[in-house]
C-alpha cells in the first residue's frame, strides 16, 4: 500500500502519507491555543497521522479570521504551542503549523455564530486587502495596503516562522488559498493595484513570492515548507489552474517543497462541482506538469481512495480534514482496512 510507505523531505521521514489538513477551531483566547487545542491535534498524532498541522495561525492580530482564532505573534501564544507540539512529536508525529493572515475575510463571527462580518459595537477591527473591496456586499471595506503595511506583512510572516520553531514546529505551510491575504494578491478579482503588487502575474505573485523569501531566511534548511494554494477562484477572470501551474513551476527554486492544492474561497456565490475528490485533478496537473510534490485534499473520505490517489501519481501525500473530525484515528482504520500495520502506543496495544 503506497498510502503506508514513508515520505522523506529534507531532514523529516513522515511515517505514513497521511497529513491531518489544518481546520480552524476558533476556540483560542488572545491567540493562544489551550487544552482543546492538545486534545483535538494530540488525538489525532495518536491516531496515526504522519503529521498534524495546526489551524490557520494568525501572523498578526489584525491577520486573525475570528477573534478566537490561534495566534503566533507573541511570546505567550509560543509557550502555549510547545507543549502541544510536544506531545505531537512523542507520538511519532510530525507537529506542522499553517501561518495565515485573512486580510478582507478577517473580522468575523465564528461559523456557528453566523459567521459575517463583526459589527463594531462587537470588537469589529480594521481589514486589509491588495485593494479596498469587499469580500461580499455586507463585508468590512478593508483598508488597501500601503508599500509600509505590506512591508509589516512581510515581517510578520517572517517572525511566525521564527516563533514557529521556537515553539517545537517542524513544518510550516503558508497559506496562500481560500481567499485569505496571499490569495487576494494573487488573483485579478481581488486585486485592482496599478502599483507593483498588481496588475500582471508576476507582480500580483509578488507577495507570495516575497513571504516565502522571508520565511526560508528564518527556517531551517533541513526542515521544509509548503504552500497551500487555490488552484482555482472557479470564476470567470479569476485566479486559474494556468496560473497555478505556473506558479509551481517557480516553487522550488523560492525554497517550496510541496503544494497543498485546494481550490475556491475567493468570492462568494460561485458554483463548484463537488464530489469525492473533485480537487485530485489538480494537484496531479501541478505534479506532471512541474515536477513540484503536491498534497491532494477535498473530500478524500475512505481509505481506498487515498491510496489510490497515491499510487496513481495525482499527488504525493493525502491531507485530510472533515473526515478527521469525524475519525481521529482515520490512518488506523485505513491501515487495517488495506492490510498495512501502524504500532499503537503502548498504551493502546491490548487492543490489537
Amino acid at each position: 500500500m503506497k498510502l503506508f510507505e514513508p515520505y522523506q523531505q529534507r531532514s523529516l521521514t513522515l511515517r505514513n502519507r497521511i497529513i491531518v489538513s489544518p481546520m480552524c477551531q476558533y476556540s483560542a483566547t488572545d491567540g493562544v491555543p489551550d487544552h482543546w487545542h492538545l486534545v483535538h491535534l494530540g488525538s489525532r498524532a495518536v491516531g496515526g497521522a504522519a503529521a498534524v498541522i495546526a489551524e490557520a495561525t494568525a501572523v498578526s492580530a489584525e491577520g486573525r479570521i475570528s477573534a478566537h482564532d490561534t495566534g503566533i505573534w507573541n511570546d505567550a501564544q509560543v509557550e502555549a504551542w510547545r507543549p502541544i507540539t510536544a506531545f505531537i512529536a512523542a507520538q511519532g508525529a510530525v507537529a506542522g503549523v499553517q501561518l495565515a493572515h485573512a486580510g478582507r475575510k478577517a473580522s468575523v463571527w465564528r461559523p456557528w455564530e453566523g459567521g459575517a462580518s463583526l459589527p463594531a459595537d462587537q470588537g469589529a477591527w480594521q481589514t486589509v486587502a491588495p485593494s479596498a473591496i469587499p469580500f461580499d456586499h455586507d463585508w468590512h471595506v478593508p483598508k488597501a495596503l500601503d508599500a509600509a503595511g505590506i512591508r509589516k506583512v512581510i515581517e510578520d510572516f517572517r517572525a511566525a516562522a521564527v516563533r514557529a520553531r521556537q515553539a517545537g514546529f517542524s513544518l510550516i505551510e503558508l497559506h496562500g488559498a481560500h481567499g485569505y491575504l496571499l490569495h487576494q494578491f494573487m488573483s485579478p478579482l481581488s486585486n485592482h493595484r496599478s502599483d507593483e503588487y498588481g496588475g500582471s502575474f508576476e507582480n500580483r505573485t509578488r507577495l507570495v513570492r516575497e513571504v516565502i523569501s522571508a520565511v526560508r531566511e528564518v527556517w531551517p534548511d533541513d526542515l521544509p515548507l509548503w504552500l497551500r494554494i487555490s488552484a482555482t477562484d472557479w470564476a470567470d477572470g479569476g485566479w486559474s489552474i494556468d496560473e497555478s501551474v505556473r506558479l509551481a513551476g517557480e516553487l522550488r527554486a523560492w525554497g517550496v517543497d510541496l503544494v497543498d492544492v485546494s481550490s475556491g474561497g475567493l468570492v462568494p456565490h460561485v458554483k463548484i462541482p463537488i464530489a469525492p475528490g473533485y480537487q485530485v485533478p489538480f494537484a496531479a496537473r501541478i505534479r506532471q506538469e512541474t515536477g513540484i510534490a503536491t498534497g491532494a485534499v477535498g473530500l478524500i473520505t475512505e481509505p481506498t481512495q487515498a491510496d489510490g490517489i497515491v499510487a496513481g501519481g495525482a499527488a504525493d501525500l493525502v491531507l485530510i480534514a472533515r473526515a478527521s473530525l469525524r475519525d481521529p484515528y482515520f490512518p488506523r482504520r485505513a491501515a487495517q482496512e488495506l492490510g498495512a500495520t501502524i504500532v499503537p502506543p503502548e498504551q493502546y496495544q491490548r487492543a490489537w
